[in-house]
């Protein structure tokens, strides 16, 4: 039951509850209260008294709003609601008056400062400091702080606001940082000087609301005002993070998170955040044929020609959709393939995800339920790897008190958790032993559904969720993988159904598998995608596509949430939006896909697939049980082997080539007492 209280503030009477902080209630009643320290998703510290309001008839000193509750005002002599003041003298003072001491020892560097232009320092001090200081002395100085390839410090700046260890230890998990020393000497510094270990260390940048922490590979390259700012979704991971994309002329310059409470608060991990300089490296610009062994540049009409040639010559024509291909493009692919008589496959990785069950391959729990569940079952996945997002919100529910019970290859968890192993056995016997859990929610990832015991692991993962009365949510890898099983991009019998004794294959960007070459040649494969990796290396005809800031196209989210990814920038040289390289390939092939615009592709998708037209809404995928599969004796794998390197766009990235060796050297570094 909510208790609802009466409260003035500044003439205004609202009704809140009462276990608002006056700041959320100031925030209620539409007025703006400065604030350094303080953060809705962090703990409350209380100590920057930027904050200060005046409580009618209460000590008569202002009052700091974000620790104090609105249960805790006195109402009036005759019972009126408590009285609270934001603009009152005694506020103006008190404000003018902390603005000073934060600038005491501050540098002042703002023109050579990378903050410079969305500060929130440089922002109060204008709408309420003062234009004067009273203080002559030396400003102190502190030593910069090493964290790594990440993240730059410049330490003078800091106003030891706290937010970057509140958030390492509470939200990311890791106990790297804190603050030493007591008044002039207090400073916030690195245990023994470590750099930060976590997938999610680049969110001190944001949240740092000076100049202290930024970022290191972005530092110095342009200015906010220089830059376009693109809204779109990122696909470094199949969570679908809301993320911004700033971009100068042709060049992506920085990605940041926008706020969406039901996918990722306003968190994202450092691979969405720091790829960007990936799509500037190793791209295709140009069409390559193959020619006497080697790949040769040509024009789009020999390419296409030599494509339509060898698709419509196929004895047998397979084609697979990759892991970052938008809907769009998989179903135009689908449309083509199957028009010639072949047979198209998204689940590249083997995975066992049983078409035409949404509830099997994406669940029905929502992402957001992970916040309010009583106990978490994870079964095949290592969520700090596979998306270090959701795996916050799996400690943020573990620290309010949920259960964590995990089965599948040792994972180094940001939370504690029962890590019963990787065989089959352990998995059986949770299901044995399972009674009804209220708030229970069991995860799948895709490290359990591949193998011969993937059919096994999802139906006792299904029986497993039943018998605890709960809701299950299939955690993929691949931002692309939903969305191509909703559009049908799926062949009996899985990938080498698809591919055995295929002549020609299509491959849409499906980079992370080898298609093997027999003594006759093996299959002759047209290769489209945006990056020289694996695939172009494989191709004997290369049309290159745009990469996903590069084009509009729409992604399903690992909870069956339809998203619109929008275009920040253009495909460089001669490379082609996907759909339209699809489109004028069967336009050379004489059978001519019905579509001539993004739009009119859409509408034909949304008439095959109707949920992909409510976007950022999860459709209701009801409850359908596979079918009862024994598990055998065996072992349980992991999904992902480098966090870092999962995609032609992260392997073309010099900084997260670094990140993964640094975090290679870790794990093998010996230590003293070795």
């Amino acid at each position: 039951m909510s208790d609802l209280r009466k409260i003035i503030i500044d003439d205004n009477e609202i009704e809140v509850d009462g276990a608002m902080t006056l700041i959320q209630a100031c925030e209620q009643a539409g007025i703006e209260i400065p604030r350094f320290c303080y953060h809705e998703r962090l703990s409350i510290a209380g100590n920057c008294r930027m904050c200060l309001v005046e409580v009618v008839g209460g000590p008569p000193k202002p009052a700091a709003s974000c620790a104090m509750q609105v249960r805790d005002l006195r109402p009036g002599p005759e019972g009126q609601p408590p009285v609270v003041k934001t603009n009152s003298p005694m506020v103006k003072k008190a404000r003018e008056g902390v603005m000073e001491f934060l600038l005491i020892n501050h540098p002042l560097d703002c023109p050579i400062c990378d903050q410079g232009g969305e500060c929130d320092l440089q922002d109060q001090a204008m709408a309420y400091g003062v234009d004067f200081s009273r203080y002559r002395e030396p400003k102190r100085a502190v030593d910069d702080l090493d964290l790594g390839p990440l993240v730059e410090t410049h330490m003078t700046r800091c106003i030891s606001c706290t937010r970057c260890v509140r958030f390492t230890t509470e939200v990311a998990g890791i106990t790297q940082m804190g603050q030493t020393g007591r008044g002039e000497d207090a400073e916030i510094t690195s245990y023994l000087g470590e750099t930060l270990d976590s997938n999610l260390q680049g969110n001190i940048i944001d949240l740092c609301p000076v100049g202290a922490l930024v970022s290191k590979p972005y530092a110095f390259t342009a200015r906010p005002w220089e830059l376009t700012k693109t809204e779109t979704i990122d696909v470094m991971d199949a969570l679908g993070s809301s993320i911004r994309v700033d971009t100068k002329g042709r060049e992506v310059m920085r990605i940041l998170p926008r706020n969406h409470d039901g996918v990722n608060e306003e968190w994202i991990s450092d691979k969405t955040r720091f790829v960007w300089d990936g799509l500037r490296r190793q791209r295709l610009d140009r069409p390559y044929v193959r020619v006497d062994g080697k790949l040769t540049p040509v024009t789009w009409p020999e390419a296409l020609a030599r494509a339509a040639e060898a698709i419509k010559g196929a004895g047998k024509l397979a084609g697979l959709v990759g892991d970052l291909a938008p809907v769009e493009a998989g179903f135009a692919l689908k449309q083509l393939v199957e028009g010639a008589g072949g047979q198209v496959e998204c689940r590249t990785d083997g995975a066992h995800l049983p078409e035409g069950n949404r509830s099997a391959y994406v669940g029905n729990a929502r992402i957001e339920e992970i916040d309010t569940a009583r106990a978490i079952y994870l079964i095949g996945t290592d969520p700090s790897v596979e998306a270090p997002v959701l795996n916050a919100r799996i400690r943020k529910a573990w620290l309010k008190g949920a259960s964590v019970t995990h089965v599948g290859q040792p994972a180094e968890l940001t939370y504690e958790a029962e890590q019963l192993g990787g065989r089959n056995r352990f998995l059986a016997r949770i299901v044995g032993q399972a009674e009804p859990t209220e708030g229970a929610i069991v995860i799948v990832g895709q490290g359990g559904l591949r193998g011969q015991n993937g059919p096994a692991v999802l139906s006792q993962a299904m029986e497993l969720t039943e018998k605890l009365g709960g809701r299950m949510l299939v955690l993929h890898t691949a931002a692309g993988r939903v969305g191509a099983m909703d559009a049908g991009c799926t062949t009996e019998g899985g990938m080498a159904a698809a591919l055995e004794g295929a002549d020609v294959v299509y491959n849409l960007g499906a980079d992370e598998i080898e298609i093997g070459r027999d003594d006759a040649g093996g299959p002759f494969v047209i290769y489209q995608g945006s990056h020289g990796d694996r695939g172009a290396h494989r191709a004997d005809v290369i049309l290159p596509g745009a990469a996903y800031t590069e084009e509009q196209g729409l992604f399903v989210n690992t909870e069956g949430r339809p998203q619109l990814a929008l275009r920040a920038g253009h495909p460089p040289g001669e490379a082609k939006e996907n759909w339209a390289i699809l489109r004028a390939l069967s336009g050379e092939m004489g059978s001519v896909l019905p579509f001539d615009s993004l739009t009119q592709l859409r509408r034909a998708l949304v008439e095959a697939v109707p949920h992909l037209a409510r976007i950022d809404e999860v459709p209701d995928n009801g409850w359908t049980p596979v079918e009862k599969v024994e598990l055998q004796a065996g072992h349980i794998q992991g999904a992902l082997s480098d966090f870092y390197l999962t995609n032609p766009i992260a392997r073309a990235s010099a900084l997260m080539a670094e990140l993964s060796a640094n975090a290679r050297a870790r794990r093998t570094e010996a230590v003293a007492a070795e």
